[in-house]
């Protein structure tokens, strides 16, 4: 495992981070956390924001992800509420604002922040994800991961192998996937919305081949037993990842024809690809329309 550590002089672009359809330096309408225990000393947290994942007990607070900064104190009753001391370490999934947000708070608070190099690099300088037409101002430097990795990066904590796991260009290109071994818990962050469509920023590295070799991986990690946390969405089983790919699979092959054929999105829009996925999977701030030009902005990015 490669580590690298940040330079004191980062310079700080704005008080907050945000990447996501809110602004995470205005409070969320509704700031409490709700726990679901997953196993022995693991927990998942709810919020507004992307799932959390908490391991608490002899060795170390251990969070996976932080939604917004108002959402912070929540959190942090929410890990005392459970017994636990505050939080040690964070590792974040990837760098969206509604997964980082909480990042600088929890830093100040004496938290090691860890994640893939990509989510350094990227929450180090301006981002701009065209499709949600959103400019991402640079991290302050609290915000920033301390140590980074490139591939994978495993901690031995609260009796569990807690293993971290890059997956390359699928949500984003600084995806890691979060594998607690003896709880058989997956953390899966934006890479599974459990029930709705997702999100692939192609603006950030993110592509439809990279996002369902992804799946593809969550599926072979899991047995009928494992417990997948999805970046958005319920708690959801190996059935329900596949039942993800299956879409994923059948909408984006559809929409791969259809460019290919050589329609531009208007016109591969009206040819309607996912009105037969869309009452399952058009829950979220993705509707099939989105989806769709989505889609075909990616396959148009990777020609």
């Amino acid at each position: 495992m490669r580590m690298t550590v940040p330079l004191a002089a980062v310079l700080a672009a704005a008080a907050v981070m945000s990447a996501s359809p809110a602004e995470s330096q205005l409070p969320p309408p509704d700031t409490s956390v709700r726990a679901e225990k997953l196993a022995e000393g693991l927990h998942v947290l709810f919020g507004n924001g992307g799932n959390m994942a908490l391991s608490i007990g002899t060795d170390a607070t251990f969070l996976v992800d932080d939604q917004y900064a108002p959402m912070t104190p929540s959190i942090q009753k929410t890990v005392a509420d459970l017994g636990a001391p505050p939080v040690k370490f964070v590792l974040n999934t990837h760098w969206h604002g509604d997964h980082t947000g909480g990042n600088e708070n929890l830093g100040k608070a004496g938290a090691v922040i860890v994640a893939h190099d990509k989510v350094r690099e990227r929450m180090s300088v301006p981002q701009v994800i065209e499709f949600l037409h959103r400019s991402v101002p640079a991290s302050p430097a609290a915000a920033l991961p301390v140590i980074t990795f490139n591939d994978t990066a495993t901690f031995h904590l609260n009796g569990d192998e807690i293993r971290a796991v890059h997956v390359p260009r699928a949500h984003t290109d600084g995806d890691v996937l979060v594998h607690f071994r003896k709880a058989n818990v997956i953390h899966a962050g934006d890479t599974f919305f459990n029930g709705s469509y997702p999100f692939i920023d192609v603006d950030s590295g993110g592509s439809v081949a990279g996002l369902i070799a992804c799946v593809d991986r969550i599926i072979g990690l899991a047995d009928d037993q494992t417990k997948i946390i999805p970046g958005h969405g319920p708690v959801a089983s190996r059935s329900d990842a596949k039942a993800y790919r299956a879409m994923l699979v059948t909408t984006t092959g559809r929409i791969a024809e259809l460019v290919k054929q050589g329609l531009d999105a208007d016109a591969i829009v009206a040819a309607a690809p996912t009105a037969d996925h869309d009452e399952r999977w058009a829950s979220g701030f993705i509707d099939g329309e989105r989806f769709t030009r989505m889609v075909v902005r990616a396959f148009e990015k990777t020609r």
